[in-house]
């Protein structure tokens, strides 16, 4: 079994003097894809924060690979909703950033690497304000993965843009994290299809505060796509479960959860 490589030991969480966040305790193994949903306003975003050390708890304590998380690390990086992308700056330029802000040598071929990789050779000289709503988020995935992170965190990084370009980025990230072998990754998400699609376990986090209150193994074969994991017998009863669990999810909390068809 895969060692914990981000701890969450009863954390809470304050902003502006409302409890966002209360006795949030969650283990994520190394490698595992965790996927977060819940209702506006449950605090999934700043849960997302609070690992990556942008908002310090209030009480509790978050650790990655064993160390106290007390401000933002270097082994992990975020992918946020609206791209964060800097005006100024080529799309070369964006990439690139993310290691000089932390001191790390620059790399040229891995950023072309990364270019290429994400479809984004053809426009390396553009601006942001030149790009498409995908390639602009292509770019922000990039900048992430450019400072070879073990921990990729991504708030919602599909919202804004359409079907068709969310489903190539689904399948991109994907690709991505499994071809490294070794990056943890977590993902905020509204869209129950897209958890299931893409975790290893979805996180149920509701109420104000919010609390985790279900856990949902998704026992579906890797790798996956769209089209496959709805003809999968599990299917179905899984996601009826995730539905249900966001209407109500004090309901049916002491069975196991649903990850298999019985």
């Amino acid at each position: 079994m895969s060692l914990p490589h981000v701890v969450l030991d009863d954390v809470s969480v304050e902003l502006g003097g409302a409890c966002i966040l209360r006795g949030v305790s969650l283990a994520v193994s190394e490698r595992e894809f965790v996927c977060v949903i819940g209702t506006s306003g449950g605090g999934k975003t700043t849960l997302l924060r609070t690992i990556a050390g942008l908002l310090p708890p209030a009480a509790g304590t978050v650790s990655i690979s064993g160390s106290p998380v007390h401000g933002p690390s270097r082994q992990s990086a975020m992918v946020f909703q609206h791209f964060g992308l800097f005006p100024w700056k080529t799309v070369r330029s964006n990439i690139a950033y993310g290691r000089r802000v932390r001191g790390m040598p620059d790399d040229p071929a891995l950023v072309r690497r990364l270019l290429g990789t994400l479809h984004l050779g053809s426009v390396a000289d553009y601006y942001p304000a030149q790009l498409s709503g995908g390639m602009k988020q292509r770019v922000g995935i990039a900048r992430a993965l450019a400072v070879d992170p073990e921990l990729l965190l991504l708030d919602e990084p599909f919202s804004a843009v359409d079907a068709i370009t969310r489903e190539s980025l689904q399948n991109e990230v994907l690709r991505l994290w499994e071809s490294t072998g070794r990056m943890t990754a977590m993902l905020v998400t509204h869209d129950i299809d897209e958890a299931i699609l893409m975790a290893d376990r979805v996180v149920v986090v509701a109420g104000t505060p919010g609390w985790v209150a279900r856990e949902f193994p998704v026992d579906l074969p890797r790798p996956r796509s769209s089209q496959g994991i709805r003809s999968h017998e599990a299917y179905p009863g899984l996601r009826e479960a995730l539905r249900e669990s966001l209407n109500d999810p004090l309901a049916d909390a002491g069975k196991a959860p649903i990850g298999e068809p019985t």
